[in-house]
């Protein structure tokens, strides 16, 4: 059975964006939290325009071929701007969690309104038997606190943001994590855990 992953870049003290994003300004004023995607002179074999550290680019590689569809919550999808027909990853359709329907029509986007499991489902379906990958920190808490997630990997850029979206909203409980691999490297440390069931 396929996995349920998340593996977002964030600061120290825990945030995905920086201040002010949206349509238009992306991730708000924190770009580099994605320095380490270009940073180094190892082109990602999944992903063109990536060229990172050699180990981000072992790990980036090898969790960015496993992505059979990715999930985002609608914020993550404006900020982003795929309201024109883009998605996250060159090959895997993108399923989005939203009470607000389609911008626009698109092969590749799916707009599901009834809840996280049913996103989830969605998205399992057309990831076949490669993983589904989470965004945004909405999708990913939901997601955690219904027992769907497998994997959480943290990119931790050393930056201390002070504001912006947290990567985790509350929980109802504790998730217990087991880490499966520190992997230093240049301007970022990822964190890869599994999630104790």
């Amino acid at each position: 059975m396929s996995k349920v992953l998340t593996a977002l870049s964030v600061s120290v003290d825990g945030y995905i964006t920086g201040r002010d994003p949206g349509a238009g300004r992306g991730l708000g004023d924190a770009p580099m939290l994605f320095d380490w995607y270009s940073d180094g002179d190892t082109p990602s074999t999944v992903l063109d325009g990536f060229t990172l550290s050699a180990p981000s680019a072992r790990l980036f590689d090898s969790l960015a071929a496993r992505v059979g569809a990715s999930l985002a919550g609608r914020n993550t999808y404006d900020d982003s701007g795929w309201a024109t027909g883009g998605a996250p990853h060159p090959t895997a359709p993108l399923v989005v969690l939203s009470h607000r329907p389609a911008p626009r029509r698109n092969e590749r986007q799916t707009f599901v309104g009834t809840g996280i499991e049913d996103a989830v489902a969605v998205a399992r379906d057309l990831a076949g038997d490669r993983d589904v990958a989470l965004m945004g920190g909405g999708v990913v808490t939901a997601a955690l606190a219904a027992g769907l997630v497998d994997e959480v990997v943290l990119h931790q850029v050393p930056i201390l943001l002070g504001g912006g979206r947290p990567f985790f909203q509350s929980l109802p409980g504790h998730v217990r994590l087991r880490l499966v691999e520190a992997v230093p490297a240049p301007g970022v440390t990822h964190l890869h855990y599994e999630v104790a069931k």
